[in-house]
């Protein structure tokens, strides 16, 4: 393997690391990458980021892309406002700030007030609000912090009439909210045990106290009392029995009951338990104890509890559990399956506002208590409406709609009469009537029918030439619906072609079509995500040398798997914080967690399954792969950089053509939430000034 690459890239020395895996011997060469914080990885990161940048601020179109996508950028962004006691709170960014503001107002036209602004929190806009929740009567706020993208998180609390800070601190967060108890003297959430295995350097953050890659087991759930130390906080449920167990607790509406939801990694299937905190004496309940399904819990009426929940109902239903008599013969059907996919269900104004999803694009109905059909909410058009919170009395409600060239509008939503109107629109430097959005399906491998979201430039001519890109995830029962990112804006503008599939693994059609994407039939989502390139090429919308294919995360190794079994379809490949390496991913943070989803290979037939087509083992020496960009940043804590890393020397060490490979390795970032937009503008910029070069984009 000679034919040898335009670029240089750094090398590291690769160990003889072999691994039996049932019989079968598997090299790890790259085991080293696993551990960020070497030397030897750190002088590779910082190699591998000087080859990269060099290239990526060579390019001439970058600058330009870079200066357009600022001015795009540069607008209002709100979000739907929501009410706590009497007073009304809502996010906004002024365009360019890194971290969106929250603001309260005691009325709709009143003037708001700064709640907490995170980017007085850190100069560079690294620190992030990463969960809030504010008391019943609306006076306390409970929030969140993540520094750097990590998922670890610190808690403090805010008094909302002063806007200062009480002395409360907690930490070892992840994965959890806070629920306030009525009486607004505590509130419940989940932790995990400090870790021990370095020693605290004064000065550090939680997060550089121990190893990025240390697996997280043995969740708690707890209630801290105002003004109190953390470790005084009570131990409100455990189990030392089940290390792989999560627990996510809420208060009830009526501020009788806790609920909660235990959770098995990313299974969507769980288990639901209560307790009665109006009793200091009372148990916790185990209403549900298999995980048959999924439940989510929706309100209660006293004794009675409602749940959406897929129990012999892959599209989902609504039903009611009463507690006093919780056999599951006595379990009432309140809303029964519908054809389209019921998503999530809330109680306003004494009605069930049921979220559903019909061929990937949101339509949202009322019914009464006893599941009667009250009305269909008129939407604007085809896209996706978020929102619609509140508490069970509320009349007045709010929801986001957006779509591929529409950005959020927010409307506010009379209860009573069933109108909508605007509540707050954006203006956005550019002109929606230009372009156009359709919805084919197409084919997979298997003949299953696929959907698939098109946006173009009005007047396209379909003659094979267009460039497009090819943006899909597929799996964790996630539904990709129509979306607007002021990035692709500029991909639209310079003539480019968008498509989104809707590929088996996620939710777009309930939990058949997610299980016809996990585990054993993983493969499905591949074929479905090729089949779609392949229709592109075929109904001449573009041809391989013009097609960009590009995920994050799941859909980072979608666009790794899909580019080491067909590199010969793709003229780029942008995998983002993928899962790269699919027989130790379970071995590092919350990768176990995802074992529901793909197997592990610690079982002989899963790891048969995985090894066909984990990224980091299918790459073959001398093969011309598409010109490749990976992206990972050093903070990741959910997918660890190792995976990019691994797969970025391997597949360097690999390519026989001559087509760049490089790897983007962001710092002071993790697996996505929380990214200051300077640092998202950026990393557009990079990523769209790649795709023009390799794809010769004019």
């Amino acid at each position: 393997m000679t034919l040898k690459k335009a670029l240089t890239y750094p090398t590291i020395s690769k160990s003889n690391q072999i691994d039996n895996y049932h019989g079968t011997k598997i090299a790890d060469p790259y085991r080293a990458l696993e551990d960020p914080d070497t030397e030897e990885t750190q002088a590779w990161i910082e190699a591998q980021n000087q080859v990269t940048f060099s290239y990526l601020n060579a390019i001439p179109a970058r600058e330009k892309i870079k200066q357009r996508l600022t001015k795009l950028w540069d607008y209002e962004k709100y979000g739907t406002p929501f009410k706590e006691g009497e007073n009304y709170f809502y996010f906004k960014n002024d365009g360019l700030q890194n971290q969106s503001v929250l603001y309260t107002l005691p009325t709709l036209d009143s003037e708001p007030r700064v709640l907490l602004d995170p980017n007085q929190l850190s100069e560079d806009g690294t620190v992030a609000l990463s969960g809030i929740s504010i008391s019943e009567n609306g006076q306390l706020l409970a929030y969140g912090l993540s520094s750097s993208g990590s998922d670890w998180q610190e808690w403090k609390v805010r008094d909302i009439t002063t806007s200062e800070d009480l002395k409360d601190h907690l930490q070892w967060i992840k994965f959890s909210g806070a629920s306030w108890t009525h009486d607004h003297q505590g509130f419940f959430y989940s932790r995990y045990d400090e870790p021990n295995e370095k020693p605290k350097l004064e000065g550090s953050s939680q997060e550089e106290q121990f190893s990025k890659t240390d697996v997280n087991y043995y969740q708690k759930l707890y209630y801290h009392k105002l003004g109190t130390s953390q470790s005084e906080d009570i131990l409100v449920y455990h189990r030392p029995d089940q290390k792989e167990w999560g627990f996510g607790g809420s208060v009830t509406e009526d501020g009788k009951y806790l609920i909660i939801s235990v959770w098995l990694g990313t299974d969507s299937k769980n288990l639901v338990f209560y307790k009665d905190i109006t009793n200091a004496d009372s148990e916790v309940i185990e209403l549900i104890n298999e995980f048959e399904a999924d439940y989510s819990f929706i309100d209660n009426d006293d004794s009675v509890f409602y749940f959406r929940t897929d129990l012999n109902a892959p599209t989902g239903k609504v039903i009611a559990i009463d507690i006093k008599n919780p056999q599951p013969e006595n379990w009432q059907e309140i809303i029964p399956q519908a054809v389209e996919t019921l998503e999530s269900v809330g109680i306003l104004n004494h009605q069930f506002v049921a979220d559903y999803l019909q061929d990937a694009h949101s339509q949202v109905k009322i019914f009464d208590l006893k599941g009667n059909f009250v009305r269909e909410v008129e939407l604007p058009g085809i896209g996706s409406a978020n929102g619609f919170a509140g508490k069970r009395h509320d009349t007045e409600t709010f929801y986001s709609f957006t779509s591929f060239t529409k950005p959020g509008t927010i409307y506010r939503y009379d209860m009573q009469t069933g109108k909508s109107e605007i509540f707050r629109q954006p203006q956005v430097d550019f002109n929606p009537d230009e372009y156009e959005t359709k919805q084919v399906f197409y084919e997979s491998k298997d003949g299953t029918k696929i959907p698939m979201f098109i946006t173009y430039k009005k007047g396209i001519k379909l003659d094979g030439n267009n460039p497009t890109y090819l943006y899909g995830y597929g799996g964790f029962n996630i539904s990709l619906t129509p979306n607007f990112s002021v990035s692709m804006l500029i991909w639209l503008e310079m003539g480019g072609v968008y498509a989104v599939p809707n590929l088996r693994g996620g939710g777009e059609y309930g939990e058949e079509w997610h299980q016809g994407g996990m585990k054993e039939k993983k493969q499905n989502v591949f074929d479905d995500f090729i089949a779609a390139a392949e229709w592109l090429i075929t109904n001449n919308y573009t041809q391989p040398a013009k097609l960009a294919i590009a995920g994050g995360s799941n859909g980072g190794l979608l666009v790794a798997a899909c580019m080491t079994q067909r590199p010969d379809l793709f003229g780029a490949a942008l995998p983002a914080v993928g899962v790269m390496d699919m027989l130790r991913f379970h071995k590092f943070t919350i990768g176990w967690a995802w074992v529901p989803e793909y197997g592990s290979a610690e079982n002989a037939e899963e790891f048969a399954i995985l090894s066909a087509y984990s990224p980091l083992h299918n790459l073959q020496p001398g093969t011309a792969y598409p010109a490749t960009l990976i992206t990972t940043a050093d903070h990741d804590d959910r997918v660890v950089p190792a995976h990019s890393f691994k797969f970025a020397a391997a597949l360097q060490e690999n390519h026989g053509g001559d087509a760049p490979v490089l790897i983007r390795i962001e710092t002071k970032a993790g697996h996505g939430a929380g990214k200051p937009t300077a640092k998202i503008i950026e990393e557009a910029a990079d990523k769209w000034g790649f795709v023009v070069k390799v794809l010769g984009v004019n």
